[in-house]
């Protein structure tokens, strides 16, 4: 893992044509341990961030989050697995409420899409399952429900290749983004909306899709999820700017380690199989 602050140079210069870094995500008045684990998060240091969130307390939302971490983790590397399993299941042992077992439910889901996309193992009926639990036990108005609608679009896309699906459930998500200030989120909605854009051939909405996702996730400092739309806008763009931007994907990949692990055949570098769930 690179130093954080050859991290923070990367991270300048990675939006070379694009816009300059204007923040590093956190405002005044942040705590000070929500601020360490968003900054440790970004640049995919995700089991350090829940490290720093108590394990072993009951509390539900710090549960949550920490499970919420380390299934990431998975996505993005292919690995700690049974660590995200044992804190999934804490988290959904100290859910009190509909709130929060839906919440953990998304979360469950999230994870059994994890596996089945990077090919672990086969778990499409439980992460179709986990959500239409959640979606049961989250009411209309809840604060989980964009992410909930994320993450349906994901399995519609990914999983069940069904694009109108998924637009469909990315659509929700990103209203619900906008509208609860959730900008991380939204920088995602934007992202695979601009991929379902490129796939029909609309260049122009996925050039302005990709370059707000991108915008935002320089502005937050959320180095980790830039290697991927600097790839995704390289695919609008004409040669020789093409090759600068996959470039700069490329060299951020590396110093991350080798992650996303399913960006690397994009980036022609060896895919990363991932050890058994």
């Amino acid at each position: 893992m690179p130093s954080t602050h050859q991290l923070d140079g990367v991270l300048g210069e990675a939006v070379v044509a694009h816009t300059a870094v204007s923040g590093s995500g956190t405002t005044a008045g942040d705590d000070p341990l929500r601020s360490a684990v968003r900054r440790l998060r970004s640049r995919g240091c995700w089991t350090e961030a829940a490290a720093l969130l108590t394990p072993g307390t009951e509390d539900p939302a710090i549960t949550l989050e920490r499970a919420g971490l380390l299934v990431e983790r998975c996505l993005f590397t292919g690995e700690g697995w049974a660590d995200a399993e044992e804190a999934l299941r804490a988290a959904e042992a100290a859910a009190g409420s509909d709130e929060e077992r839906g919440a953990a439910a998304c979360e469950r889901g999230r994870l059994a899409y994890a596996a089945t996309r990077l090919g672990v193992r086969d778990r499409a009926d439980e992460a179709r399952s986990a959500l239409g639990r959640a979606a049961a036990l989250l009411a209309p108005g809840s604060a989980g429900r964009p992410l909930l609608d994320f993450q349906r679009g994901l399995v519609a896309e990914y999983i069940g290749e069904a694009p109108q699906a998924a637009r469909a459930a990315y659509s929700r998500a990103h209203q619900g983004a906008q509208e609860r200030g959730d900008v991380l989120l939204l920088s995602a909605t934007w992202y695979h909306q601009a991929r379902l854009s490129l796939l029909e051939g609309a260049l122009t909405d996925a050039r302005h899709g990709f370059s707000e996702a991108l915008r935002i996730r320089v502005e937050l400092g959320h180095l980790i999820g830039t290697p991927a739309v600097l790839a995704a806008l390289a695919d609008c763009e004409p040669e020789p700017e093409a090759g600068r931007l996959r470039a700069e994907a490329a060299r951020i990949f590396r110093l991350l380690g080798g992650v996303p692990v399913w960006l690397a055949p994009a980036l022609a570098f060896p895919a990363h199989p991932g050890p058994a769930a």
